[in-house]
C-alpha cells in the first residue's frame, strides 16, 4: 500500500548509479545526449526540492571516467562514492548513506539498467524494506531490449517505473506553492523539450511577456 504514497519533497531520497561517460557509450536504448539532459533536470529538481541525493560511481579512473560535470555541477558539496561492485547495494558506504537519509522511497537514475540498475533495486527493496522508484528515461540499458526487459523484471518484483518529469511534478504538486514555483518552471523551459518550449510560448504569446531580457533590460518583441 506504500506505492500508493505520492512521492514528496519530505518522504523520498535520490541516488545516481554511474552516470559516467563510458557507461554512457554503452547506452543503445535511449539517444545519449536526452538521457543526459533528463539526469541533469532530474538533478535539478532534487536540488530545488532539498532531496537528499547520494552520488555513486564504478571504476572512475580504471574504466567508467567522472560523472558529467553537469551533474556535479548541480551539487558539488557531494562526496562521491566509489566502488569497485556492479552492485551498489553491495558498498556499505552506498548503505550508509542511504540509511543515513532516513527515507524509504529511493528514487534511482543509474546505468546500465540491466546491471546496476536491477542488481542495485532487487537487493535494495528485499534486503534493506526500500521502495524503489526507477527512472526509467533517465537510465539506459545497452540495447531497446535490455532496459525494456529490466525494467519489466523490475516492476514485476515491486519496482515503481516513473520518468523524471514526473518526479519534478509530483515533488511540485500544487501550482499554489510559490517558494519552488519559478524553479521548477525554469527546469521545465531547459530540460522539458516541448513542454519547455509550451510554457515560453503561453508567457509571451497569452500572458504578454516580453520576448527576452537581456542585461536586465526588457527587450520587446518589437525593439530593434
Amino acid at each position: 500500500m506504500s506505492h500508493l504514497e505520492v512521492l514528496t519533497p519530505q518522504n523520498s531520497q535520490l541516488i545516481f548509479i554511474d552516470q559516467q561517460p563510458q557507461m554512457a557509450f554503452g547506452v543503445q536504448s535511449i539517444d545519449r545526449q536526452v538521457l543526459k539532459n533528463n539526469v541533469v533536470g532530474l538533478a535539478k529538481a532534487a536540488k530545488t526540492f532539498n532531496i537528499p541525493t547520494t552520488i555513486t560511481t564504478v571504476e572512475t579512473k580504471g574504466f567508467s571516467g567522472h560523472t558529467y560535470p553537469e551533474l556535479l555541477a548541480v551539487f558539488p558539496q557531494n562526496k562521491i562514492l566509489e566502488r569497485t561492485s556492479m552492485n551498489s547495494w553491495d558498498d556499505q558506504n552506498v548503505r550508509d548513506a542511504l540509511s543515513a537519509n532516513g527515507r524509504k522511497k529511493v528514487v534511482v537514475a543509474g546505468l546500465w539498467t540491466e546491471v546496476c540498475n536491477t542488481t542495485f533495486a532487487l537487493c535494495a527493496m528485499l534486503e534493506g524494506g526500500y521502495e524503489i522508484y526507477m527512472v526509467a528515461d533517465a537510465s539506459g540499458g545497452t540495447s531497446a531490449d535490455a532496459h525494456k526487459y529490466a525494467m519489466d523484471r523490475m516492476v514485476q518484483a515491486g519496482c515503481v517505473p516513473v520518468t523524471w518529469q514526473q518526479v519534478l511534478l509530483e515533488w511540485q504538486r500544487d501550482w499554489a506553492r510559490k517558494e519552488t514555483y519559478d524553479a521548477v518552471v525554469a527546469i521545465a523551459k531547459e530540460h522539458s523539450g516541448a513542454y519547455g518550449m509550451g510554457i515560453d510560448y503561453a508567457y509571451t504569446m497569452v500572458h504578454g511577456a516580453p520576448e527576452r531580457v537581456a542585461h536586465g533590460e526588457t527587450i520587446g518583441p518589437r525593439a530593434a
